[in-house]
């Protein structure tokens, strides 16, 4: 066991370390668990780390020169020397599909070379992936986590999907529920605090925060909005290769000149409550922490039912989420939403409330404190 005077040494490998859902919430444990731990942070794109830019002063983080890349072809040789590279560590922490050849790594070469414990982490599916899951890559993943210590994931649908499809053993599947800070979605945001648009008071915003990906189809989203008033602007805050496609939507519905696409945005605290209405119109997701920001935020949500969205949100919320892919339906959530102030505070309240309730980051933070402990045989962790 580590000598307890000497910072942990966690491994990150990811799929990618943009700014993106997972990785707010792989930074917000980061900053929660604090010093006595040292965190080495791979991704698979590795021009994609722009999560770090969130990550507290105070927390010991880096990206270690040299590590094999997690992508690439199949080889003994490569598996090797991503084993070999995992073995300076005390904990190893994989995430998603493209992460999941380390994981592989460690099936294999675990017990020889005595590396650390591993939990991988699974939030979804790529679009090559949100309608139906690869039988090979069903297969690979089975392998790939025999050996790993625990598989961690937010939703009731990936954990069937766990226990089921890869058959994982019972013991082995924890759910751990998305969180955020409740608390710091209380305050009124200012109207310019993002950059290049600004709110004004006689407009009203449809809003979502997502990667521009063609898994999130915000073209879908596009067209939803369309019919809306004109004092409905759509504010789309997230960065990708998606951008042009939602902008050329934009110009064949002629709405370009009300919706507006600022960038990333770190702090969505301070952006949440700007939204009249959340949207999302995804193709897959699991347990969107845009939703619970958004819910933290009294804000109502129109979406589809994926994943577990028709849960997060309140009784109230629920005649606003939608059958998947039904786009006619989720225009009329947003129209609904859209006629009606009163209906929206309501339901915005009756979202916080629930946020408030079943996930603040507080309870996040501890539920994955205990697993870490646990697979270290600590008492505590850090």
């Amino acid at each position: 066991m580590p000598n307890r005077a000497t910072p942990l040494r966690i491994l990150h490998l990811h799929s990618t370390f943009g700014t993106g859902g997972k990785e707010a919430r792989a930074v917000a444990l980061m900053n929660a668990f604090g010093k006595g731990l040292r965190h080495a942070i791979v991704s698979a794109e590795p021009g994609a780390t722009g999560a770090s830019a969130a990550i507290d002063a105070s927390v010991e983080y880096g990206f270690p020169f040299g590590f094999p890349p997690l992508a690439g072809k199949f080889s003994m040789q490569r598996l090797r020397k991503l084993a070999r590279a995992m073995k300076d560590f005390d904990l190893v922490l994989t995430y998603n599909w493209g992460a999941m050849d380390a994981a592989m790594a460690h099936a294999l070469f675990a017990p020889s070379m005595r590396l650390p414990p591993l939990v991988h982490h699974e939030d979804g599916f790529n679009a090559d992936e949100a309608m139906r899951l690869k039988p090979t890559r069903n297969w690979y993943r089975m392998v790939a986590l025999s050996r790993a210590s625990a598989v961690v994931v937010p939703s009731r649908r990936l954990e069937q999907v766990a226990l089921g499809t890869w058959r994982q053993p019972r013991e082995k599947v924890v759910r751990i529920a998305n969180g955020v800070d409740t608390a710091a979605y209380v305050a009124a945001p200012r109207p310019d605090v993002l950059p290049r648009v600004v709110k004004h008071k006689d407009e009203y915003w449809v809003g979502t925060m997502a990667g521009l990906r063609p898994v999130k189809n915000l073209p879908r989203l596009v067209r939803a909005f369309a019919p809306l008033d004109e004092l409905w602007q759509l504010v789309i805050l997230g960065e990708g290769p998606e951008r042009d496609a939602i902008h050329a939507e934009a110009l064949r519905l002629g709405v370009a000149h009300r919706v507006h696409m600022p960038g990333h945005f770190a702090r969505p605290w301070d952006a949440a409550g700007l939204f009249d209405i959340f949207a999302l119109s995804s193709d897959s997701e699991q347990f969107p922490l845009s939703v619970i920001e958004a819910m933290a935020a009294g804000v109502p949500v129109a979406a589809p039912a994926v994943g577990d969205v028709a849960e997060i949100v309140a009784a109230e919320n629920a005649p606003y989420i939608v059958e998947a892919g039904d786009e006619a339906a989720l225009s009329g959530s947003l129209a609904a939403l859209a006629a009606s102030h009163s209906l929206r505070r309501a339901v915005g309240a009756a979202n916080r409330d629930k946020a408030r309730a079943d996930f603040d980051r507080a309870g996040m933070v501890a539920a994955y404190a205990r697993l870490y402990a646990r697979v270290m045989g600590r008492e505590g962790f850090p």
